[in-house]
């Protein structure tokens, strides 16, 4: 079996691995950068660790997935950190997240006013629920937190929210009016907020480390500096930006379907639809300044601060100074002559976003390209927002599948 992997980022190379573990030799990967990860790529500056398009965690919620990852990079290498973020919100205030199972962190006065809010929100009043996000954040918060965190946040973070869809939900905290009440209550967090595992990383290495490692025990079979340019799906060949051909019995794309200059042998309607997904690009900055905060994360509601996300990395690693903050490219001019950056990086193709409608136009991409013997995987693959524990099984799993 000849096998054709796009992108040397974590679903590439878990596959790659993978199928060389089950004696799989002829497997070539084609990887746009000159080194490997994708956004899990670390570089090093000023002697410490910067993992260049922002934060990425080990996820300890598959077993099966850390058995994996551990051959590459074992155990003793991975400090296991309990995850620990905050909402700065646009007044100054910094409370635990999700905000609302933390409410009881404000003052008294100010949790009766957000309550009052939240038990008047169409999800408690009985209305169904909307198909917009920015019309569920009010239905499901409330005005108070809609105003003054979940609406400036992510302007931030997607600018438009008119556009995007509610199917995707699921991957946020689910917390119920009920247990937001208990928690104002009993002065502690109640809910579900998705952070009960806790998370493998190593700040001397970064994220990136792992991943060289699987790329080394690929030696030969990774293809650098050769992005995709066009892909047929009657030959099943792509032709990289070097202008060499790659054909294969099977091909496994975890790039970005926009990033395709020339898309043959799909219906030119499908092609079109292709070109409506939407993505975000992302910059990360190691910048001096840093938050009062024992948290590893903050969300920053502060619309007056161009960034969105500061990872304090100094409490990862009391040696570092400063914090990593994430801000979408067309922020970036606020930041004037403050936040001067230490490294700087722009990440083109960072988010895939969720557009009303896409669920519809990846389900018909993917399943045409398996028809054809081509599979979309992993975060750029499917369109989704995966972390690295939901690739990493995926890749497994395929292996398997490629195996029958």
């Amino acid at each position: 079996m000849k096998v054709l992997i796009l992108g040397a980022g974590p679903a590439g190379l878990a596959l790659g691995a993978r199928l060389k573990e089950k004696g799989v030799e002829n497997v070539t990967i084609l990887e746009k950068e000159s080194e490997p990860g994708g956004l899990c790529r670390t570089r090093f500056v000023n002697g410490k660790a910067v993992d260049i398009c922002g934060p990425h965690f080990l996820n300890n919620r598959y077993q099966d997935v850390l058995d994996f990852v551990f051959r590459y990079m074992p155990e003793n290498e991975w400090p296991l950190f309990q995850r620990k973020s905050k909402n700065l919100l646009p007044d100054g205030q910094m409370i635990d997240n999700p905000i609302e199972s933390n409410l009881w962190q404000l003052k008294w006065e100010d949790q009766i006013d957000y309550l009052e809010s939240i038990s008047q929100s169409g999800s408690n009043r009985g209305e169904p629920m909307p198909e917009r996000y920015d019309e569920w954040i009010y239905w499901k918060m409330g005005k108070l937190i809609a105003e003054n965190y979940m609406l400036p946040y992510n302007r931030k973070l997607y600018g438009r929210l008119d556009n995007i869809g509610t199917y995707w939900l699921h991957k946020l905290p689910s917390v119920t009016f009920r247990q937001t009440i208990m928690s104002c209550l009993d002065r502690r967090f109640y809910g579900e907020h998705g952070l009960e595992n806790g998370v493998y990383y190593n700040p001397k290495l970064g994220i990136g480390e792992v991943w060289k490692r699987m790329a080394d025990s690929l030696k030969g079979s990774i293809r650098y500096d050769s992005a995709a340019e066009s892909i047929d799906f009657d030959t099943r060949t792509v032709v990289a930006v070097d202008g060499t051909a790659y054909t294969a019995d099977v091909i496994v794309t975890t790039v970005p379907w926009t990033s395709f200059r020339q898309i043959r042998g799909m219906p030119e309607e499908l092609v079109k639809k292709i070109s409506r997904l939407g993505s975000r690009s992302l910059n990360v900055r190691w910048v001096n300044e840093t938050l009062d905060t024992d948290a590893y994360w903050v969300y920053c509601a502060k619309e007056d601060l161009p960034f969105h996300r500061a990872t304090l990395q100094g409490n990862f690693d009391p040696s570092f100074p400063g914090m990593l903050v994430e801000t979408m490219e067309e922020r970036l001019d606020m930041y004037g002559d403050t936040y001067k950056p230490i490294y700087s990086y722009t990440t083109e193709y960072a988010y895939p976003m969720n557009l009303i409608g896409k669920p519809e136009i990846m389900e018909e991409v993917l399943s045409f390209a398996k028809a054809h013997k081509v599979i979309g995987a992993g975060r750029w693959g499917e369109h989704v927002h995966y972390n690295i524990h939901e690739v990493v099984k995926q890749s497994l799993e395929l292996a398997d599948e490629l195996m029958k």
